[in-house]
């Protein structure tokens, strides 16, 4: 078998060393054929820099790289192109500052090309390195990598104002290379977040940005078909290993690690999730190895928004996040955590969600640690698993117990009138991260009860209430007749009423009623 390329974002390496190599050249060939300054914006971990290093070698006519690839026999190999390569992985703004760091990646640069810079200022050398280059060896293939990590590296309370410096800094660092457009033969953005299109590249405003475009949904990830293609080795040895089905397996790797998409119709992998199942030959959560963005925990719990199922949106609001107004949605999106289910090009309208199991329950485990009690919070999965086995086994008085535990430890605050939103947040959280085991829902509109459980015999129905009693949320679920949809099922129906003291802060009312 070809090795699993984990971790491998060279092109060359990647081709040499014997690694799976996914064809994206047809995708390629039409994007540097039919324009010439692209922007294109992915979650972490979707094979940008892999993408970068590809074009590189194009540009660079390394043919022996591309050889029995689509591109192959369709690219003029005898002209070359110069690429100027920037990877802000490599560039040591942190400790240096960025504007040092960046005349101090430029030199270097130069000296490969075998130029000196005379002028001062990280901008002034870009534009004078492009020149120099161009008039040298001809136009220039232009690659910026990553282009805002020193924005996103500082995205947090503590180091917003390093976020928003760096951010003006490179405004005026990529305004110089719209007057640079004759000496460019290609220009290629590529980063996590598209926030900072609108504020950084206001002065480069000429950019074809790829990121919704329907033809290249698929230039990063991985498609079923492509899945199966290339990899079908090691589906099989996966297959064995876990003693399941090529349609069981299929179904499963869907469900768990299938759905990321930017167009509503075509749906991808994340190339590090599924590779990394195909080498452990085990179901397991890769997303949550990377890290969650405090910055989201901290949005959702300003805005008391952790409902993000299904979220209706304007097209426009994608470009609607900055630094000194940061809305939680393109956030979401551009960190991989939401992604497009629906898209209506006519009405600009979209619906994200969630793109499958991995990121859902990297999610809800996340906000159920930072949200929960102490004495939960670093054991959340299990808290979740026990609450699972305890309605699997119709044990109510735990399920009561594992409850009040999670809920026990939350502030005063938290049960005031006007701001019971965490107290819902972490219901709407556990009962939903719950569903990823069984059948769980949360419901927050009149008429639908608070929180449905569905086993194999029996369907429980919540109600929970902070300023009622548990008889009066169990009559309520009576009266709206929260059951009826459940009737045909053929199941028994349980109503539980629940009274969360606030002042006590432990489940004062408990009533449950065979409906």
């Amino acid at each position: 078998m070809e090795k699993l390329p984990i971790g491998i974002q060279d092109f060359g390496e990647l081709r040499r060393g014997g690694y799976v190599y996914v064809d994206k050249t047809e995708l390629i060939h039409r994007m540097v054929t039919m324009g010439k300054p692209y922007f294109l914006s992915r979650p972490r971990r979707f094979g940008k820099s892999l993408l970068v290093s590809t074009l590189k070698a194009l540009f660079e006519g390394k043919r022996e790289l591309f050889e029995g690839l689509w591109i192959e026999n369709r690219w003029d190999w005898q002209q070359t192109n110069p690429v100027l390569h920037f990877s802000f992985e490599a560039i040591d703004y942190d400790k240096r500052g960025l504007e040092e760091a960046l005349q101090l990646h430029l030199r270097m640069k130069a000296e490969a090309f075998n130029l000196k810079l005379e002028r001062l200022g990280s901008k002034e050398q870009l534009a004078e390195l492009i020149q120099k280059i161009a008039a040298k060896h001809g136009q220039v293939a232009l690659l910026i990598d990553e282009y805002d990590k020193p924005i996103t590296d500082y995205l947090n309370e503590e180091n917003i104002g390093q976020a928003k410096a760096n951010r003006d800094l490179l405004r005026e660092f990529y305004g110089v290379l719209k007057s640079a457009d004759e000496h460019l033969r290609l220009i290629f953005i590529t980063g996590i977040s598209k926030f900072a299109k609108v504020s950084i590249f206001s002065n480069l405003n000429n950019l074809s940005d790829l990121t919704l475009h329907r033809t290249y949904a698929t230039l990063t990830g991985y498609t079923q078909s492509e899945l199966e293609y290339y990899f079908e080795p090691h589906l099989y040895a996966a297959g064995q290993a876990l003693e399941l089905s090529t349609a069981v397996l299929l179904d499963k790797i869907r469900e768990w690690y299938n759905g990321y998409s930017w167009d509503g119709r075509n749906k991808v992998y994340n190339p590090f999730g599924i590779i990394s199942f195909l080498d452990q030959q085990a179901f397991m959560n890769f997303w949550s190895a990377s890290g969650t963005p405090r910055l989201i925990v901290e949005q959702m719990r300003q805005q008391q928004l952790y409902a993000m199922e299904e979220v209706p949106i304007k097209s426009f609001i994608f470009e609607h996040f900055d630094l000194d107004h940061i809305a939680l949605v393109p956030l979401l999106f551009q960190s991989g955590y939401l992604t497009v289910k629906s898209a209506n090009l006519l009405t600009g309208e979209y619906v994200l969600h969630y793109p499958n199991k991995e990121v859902r329950e990297s999610m809800y485990a996340f906000l159920l640690q930072e949200l929960s009690p102490e004495p939960t919070r670093h054991n959340t999965g299990r808290t979740v698993h026990d609450l699972q086995q305890a309605f699997a086994q119709d044990n109510l008085e735990q399920v009561r117990d594992i409850l009040d535990s999670v809920l026990a430890d939350l502030p005063y605050e938290t049960f005031d009138k006007t701001s019971e939103g965490l107290f819902h947040g972490l219901v709407h959280i556990l009962f939903n991260y719950l569903g990823l085991y069984c059948k769980s829902e949360v419901h927050s509109a009149r008429g639908r009860a608070d929180a449905v459980v569905q086993m194999p015999q029996t369907i429980y129905i919540f109600e929970f209430k902070i300023h009622q009693t548990a008889t009066e949320a169990l009559q309520q679920i009576r009266e709206r007749d929260y059951a009826q949809r459940f009737r045909s099922s053929g199941k028994r129906v349980l109503g539980i009423g629940v009274h969360f003291d606030g002042q006590e802060r432990r489940i004062a009312g408990w009533e449950v009623e065979a409906l």
